[in-house]
C-alpha cells in the first residue's frame, strides 16, 4: 500500500500543462546555477563569497533566519483549525504543514552553504560528532529544527495518507501530536532569536525583546506568503481554499506586521535617544557611519516597505478585494526579508568588538546559491502542495489515482 501511496503521488505530480513545466524547468536551471557556484565555494573556500574575518555571518545566515520564521508561521494555519476548529483553516491545514516542511529543509540547506567545511557536518550529529549539547545554543537550534521538520512530517503525510486509502484518522495519537508541533513553533523561532541574542559582544542583538520580535515577524511573513500561495492555488487548480482562510490570515499579519514595526520603532528611539557607542550597529543602518552606508538603502526601503503595507492592509479595499491583497502582501513579505535579514544580521558585526568598521556585500557566488536555495524549496512546496491537493481532491486515492491532474 505504501508502495502505491508513492507511485501514485509521483505520476499524478509530475503531469501537468505547460505553465507548470515552464515554472519547474525555470527553478531547475537555477538549481543547476546553485550546484555550481556551490561546487566553486567548495573548491576555492568561502573567500568567494563576501564575508570576511569580521563579518562572518552574511546573506545566507539572513535567509537561514528569516525561513525559521516562515516554518514558524505554518502553526497560524495549523491553530486555528485545531484550536478553534475553524473550517476553512481545516481544510487547507496540511498545506500549511507541506510549507513548513519546505521551510526547514531550506533552512538546512543553508546551513549547509554557510559551512565552510561541510564534511565537518557530522559534528552536529548528536553522539557521533561533538554536538556539544546542551551548552551549545547551535546545537539546541539544530534539535528544535529537526523536531519540527518531523513533527511536521508526520502530521502532514499521516492525514494524506489516512485521505488517499480512506481510513479514520486515529485522533488518540494525531491531536496530541499536533498542539506538540503547535507549541514547537513557537520553539524553533525562539531559539533562533537565542542564538544570537546571547551575544554580549553584539549589542545591537544583545536584549530580551529579540525572540518577541522574532514572532512578530514570523506570524507577518509566514501568513503573508501562505496568503499569495492560496490565491495562485484557488486561480490554478480546481482545489478552492475558503475566503474565511485568507480573510484570517489577513487578520493575523495586519496585527504581527504592526507590532513588528511597532518594537522596530522602539528599539530606534531606546537606542538613538542617547545614543552610546553601542548604538553603533543601528547607527550605521539608519545613516551609515565613517562615510561607509552600503547597508542604508535596505534599511530604509524595508520601513517603507513595512510601513506600506500595514497602511495598504488598514484600508479595506486592499484587505477584501484578493486582487488587490497580493500587493501589501508582497510588500510585507520582502520588507521583513530585509529587516530580519540584512537588516538586521549584518549590522549586529559592525563595528566589531574590537571598534573595527568593515563593510559587507553578498557576493555573485552568494547571490546565485541563494536563489538556488530559494528555487529548490519552491520546487520541493510545489511537488508537496500539487500531490497533496489531489489527495484532497480525490484524484489521488487507493485502487487507482485518476489521470485527471491540476492544471
Amino acid at each position: 500500500m505504501l508502495t502505491s501511496f508513492v507511485s501514485d503521488y509521483v505520476r499524478y505530480v509530475l503531469k501537468g500543462g505547460t505553465k507548470f513545466y515552464a515554472w519547474m524547468g525555470s527553478l531547475a536551471v537555477l538549481i543547476v546555477g546553485m550546484l555550481y557556484v556551490f561546487y566553486l565555494q567548495n573548491t576555492d573556500g568561502l573567500i568567494v563569497t563576501g564575508m570576511t574575518s569580521q563579518i562572518h555571518d552574511g546573506l545566507y545566515f539572513a535567509n537561514l533566519v528569516f525561513l525559521v520564521g516562515v516554518a514558524a508561521g505554518a502553526v497560524t494555519i495549523v491553530f486555528p483549525a485545531y484550536g478553534y476548529h475553524h473550517e476553512g483553516m481545516h481544510k487547507v491545514a496540511v498545506l500549511g504543514e507541506m510549507l513548513a516542511i519546505t521551510a526547514v529543509t531550506m533552512v538546512m540547506m543553508f546551513v549547509f552553504a554557510h559551512m565552510g567545511r561541510p564534511d565537518r557536518l557530522w559534528h552536529m550529529i548528536p553522539i557521533i560528532g561533538i554536538y556539544n549539547f546542551p551548552h551549545s545554543m547551535l546545537g539546541w537550534d539544530v534539535l528544535v529544527l529537526n523536531g519540527y521538520l518531523m513533527l511536521n512530517a508526520i502530521c502532514g503525510f499521516y492525514y494524506l495518507w489516512c485521505k488517499y486509502t480512506g481510513n479514520p484518522i486515529n485522533r488518540k495519537w494525531f491531536i496530541p501530536v499536533v498542539w506538540i508541533a503547535i507549541v514547537w513553533a513557537l520553539s524553533i523561532h525562539t531559539v533562533t532569536a537565542f542564538l544570537i541574542s546571547t551575544m554580549p559582544a553584539r549589542p545591537m542583538w544583545f536584549h530580551s525583546m529579540m525572540p518577541i520580535r522574532f514572532i512578530t515577524t514570523a506570524f507577518a511573513a509566514g501568513p503573508a506568503l501562505i496568503i499569495l500561495i492560496f490565491l495562485i492555488i484557488r486561480k490554478n487548480t480546481k482545489f478552492w481554499v475558503d475566503d474565511s482562510a485568507i480573510k484570517l490570515l489577513t487578520t493575523i499579519v495586519t496585527w504581527c506586521l504592526g507590532i513588528a514595526i511597532f518594537l522596530t520603532l522602539s528599539e530606534v528611539v531606546v537606542e538613538l535617544y542617547a545614543r552610546t557607542e553601542h548604538a553603533n550597529g543601528l547607527y550605521y543602518l539608519m545613516f551609515g557611519l565613517h562615510g561607509l552606508t552600503k547597508l542604508v538603502p535596505w534599511f530604509w526601503s524595508a520601513v517603507v516597505l513595512m510601513v506600506g503595507a500595514f497602511i495598504l492592509f488598514l484600508i479595506p479595499r486592499f484587505r477584501n478585494d484578493f486582487k488587490l491583497l497580493t500587493i501589501p502582501c508582497t510588500m510585507a513579505f520582502a520588507g521583513i526579508w530585509i529587516e530580519k535579514g540584512m537588516g538586521l544580521i549584518v549590522p549586529g558585526f559592525i563595528p566589531t568588538p574590537i571598534g573595527e568598521v568593515t563593510e559587507y556585500y553578498p557576493s555573485f557566488v552568494e547571490v546565485l546559491l541563494t536563489l538556488g536555495i530559494w528555487a529548490f524549496g519552491f520546487f520541493i512546496l510545489t511537488i508537496l502542495l500539487k500531490g497533496a491537493i489531489g489527495i484532497l481532491l480525490g484524484d489521488i486515492k487507493y485502487g487507482g489515482a485518476k489521470a485527471v491532474a491540476a492544471k
